[in-house]
């Protein structure tokens, strides 16, 4: 337990060194996926609704002492993003030519692989397999910007990583309520607003772009 709270403790740290770093930088930039599918009876009790997780609420319940096929889908999900934002954070590191794009993609690299590591033990636990690459849709976008350079590169990277850190806020938030699991509800809890921190942090780098983004909190 004081394992994961110092684990925790290290990603707020981290963030919020991040957003310090990006706001002063800001100010002196130029705009320049899937394993183990639930069980017949499961998927028949997972009944999606708009906005909301597969499973998620009472149809998302663990029974029989079997994991919460809601907590295993919000998991799963989790997994893929960190290993598809990795990735994208070493592919700025590579491409742009903007510093504060460069540091926000080390930082958010390293921050998605502590948060991987917060996220396997529980994962183990709700008996899902981590991935080994990101999901089609991801493998598309990062193919993408492996082909742009310069100030076409920084604007769709600043696009998309905070169109995914927006998804990423929301569903943690959501997950903090509904985790049948009380070390993912409390995990979800406590990294949500680390992740509410990194989309903050980009937001203000987009601004520094001249870059528009769908920022509906």
């Amino acid at each position: 337990m004081i394992a994961k709270r110092n684990s925790s403790m290290t990603l707020l740290f981290s963030a919020t060194v991040l957003l310090a770093s990006v706001t002063a930088l800001a100010q002196n930039s130029t705009p320049g996926g899937m394993s183990q599918q639930p069980s017949q009876q499961q998927q028949q009790q997972q009944q999606p609704s708009a906005g909301h997780l597969p499973g998620a609420g009472p149809a998302g319940a663990a029974t029989d002492n079997q994991p919460s096929p809601s907590d295993q889908y919000f998991v799963r999900f989790v997994l893929e993003s960190d290993v598809a934002e990795v990735q994208l954070g070493q592919l700025a590191q590579q491409k742009s030519q903007s510093e504060d794009v460069k540091q926000f993609g080390q930082q958010i690299a390293e921050n998605r692989t502590k948060l991987d590591d917060q996220f396997k033990p529980i994962a183990q636990q709700l008996q899902v397999s981590a991935p080994k690459e990101p999901p089609k849709k991801d493998k598309q976008l990062i193919a993408k910007l492996e082909g742009l350079s310069g100030p076409q590169f920084d604007e769709e990277y600043i696009k998309a990583v905070a169109k995914d850190l927006l998804q990423d806020v929301k569903q943690f938030k959501s997950e903090a309520q509904s985790a049948q699991n009380p070390n993912l509800q409390q995990t979800a809890k406590q990294d949500a607003s680390i992740l509410a921190q990194q989309l903050q942090a980009i937001e203000q780098i987009a601004q520094s772009h001249n870059v528009t983004i769908d920022a509906k909190h």
